[in-house]
């Protein structure tokens, strides 16, 4: 067996682990044959009517270890999307106005107009938000007649400049009892995780990994730059700017039920390229587990350093990337 083999395998292992982990563990600890009971009366095989452990475990615990790994999937996926595409190995998902833009939409929703739509209306106002933010980016670029990556990025800054200041605003001059909800939303978490909303983030994935692995080819011609690329064949400013759409609507699909989880997209392409190369056939697989298996791990850890409060998720990750940030710039440096 292959060293990535092996790596796959062990990290499906770890991951199913920490899924049971994330079940189990919680404000209050519930016994492994409690969960099975439940699972089975979930699968119909159990007693008729479940009972109020029953109801923690299927409607709120498991759901929410599903989301874990779904959204930790996806972000890593579309970290390693965002590096290829801008050359850069400090890119990801929120660097683009993506996650200023979703909260601006959350929360206006949060702040003015209240749950007009019932559940739906959260994750709807975040998505939208999102997508007029990468609309923005993408006007912008075009404008500028150029998809270089500086000027991608820059665009992306700009714009999340602009929405962050919106957002603050609207905290400013809203319901000011509303500050702690808004504040959790921004700082990230997995507590809308609903039965109701497992397809909208399962399409977010979907989408991103589908479209990524469809064009690894092409994402693996631009590691060697756009002359090399265009050389080849690759049109890279078209695909430039269809990789940077579909990791925008990725990317709001998951922001709109999980607030702003930080440095995920950033962190994972660095470790899954450490495990299986620069190439995208194994990278993009290896990446979507591996962001799974941290964000998961960091769910797990956010309910249980503070208990029985939540900390914030977005808390978490954002501290596990600072030092990663410092790791790989002194691990850098050296090598120089």
């Amino acid at each position: 067996m292959t060293r990535l083999g092996f790596s796959l395998i062990a990290g499906v292992a770890i991951l199913a682990a920490l899924i049971l982990l994330s079940v189990l563990y919680g404000s209050t600890v519930i016994p492994v044959p409690d969960v099975i009971t439940a699972i089975l009366v979930g699968l119909g095989g159990g007693a008729a009517d479940p009972g109020p452990m029953d109801r923690i475990i299927l409607d709120l615990r498991l759901p929410r270890a599903l989301f874990s790994a779904i959204i930790g999937a996806g972000l890593g996926v579309v970290g390693v999307v965002l590096q290829t595409t801008t050359r850069n190995d400090l890119a990801d998902p929120f660097l683009f106005g993506l996650s200023s833009g979703a909260a601006a939409g959350a929360v206006l929703v949060i702040t003015v107009t209240g749950d007009v739509l019932g559940i739906w209306t959260l994750p709807l106002a975040a998505f939208c938000g999102g997508i007029v933010a990468s609309g923005i980016v993408l006007a912008l670029v075009q404008r500028l007649r150029s998809s270089a990556p500086e000027k991608l990025i820059l665009a992306g800054l700009a714009v999340s400049f602009l929405f962050s200041a919106i957002t603050n605003y609207l905290i400013f001059a809203g319901d000011s009892r509303a500050a702690h909800s808004v504040i959790f939303w921004m700082l990230g978490g997995l507590g809308l995780s609903r039965w109701e909303t497992l397809p909208l983030v399962l399409v977010g994935l979907g989408m991103i990994a589908a479209y990524a692995l469809y064009r690894r080819r092409w994402l693996d011609a631009l590691l060697a730059g756009d002359v090399t690329a265009l050389s080849l064949g690759v049109p890279v400013h078209r695909l430039r700017m269809m990789m940077f759409l579909v990791a925008a609507l990725s990317t709001a699909t998951f922001v709109s039920v999980a607030g702003v989880i930080g440095f995920v997209g950033l962190m994972v392409p660095h470790l899954a390229r450490g495990i299986a190369g620069p190439l995208h056939s194994a990278l993009i697989p290896t990446a979507a587990l591996i962001g799974a298996i941290l964000l998961t791990a960091s769910d797990i850890l956010s309910r249980v350093l503070l208990a029985p409060q939540e900390l914030p998720v977005g808390v978490v990750t954002t501290s596990l990337g600072a030092v990663f940030v410092f790791v790989l710039l002194l691990g850098k440096g050296q090598r120089r």
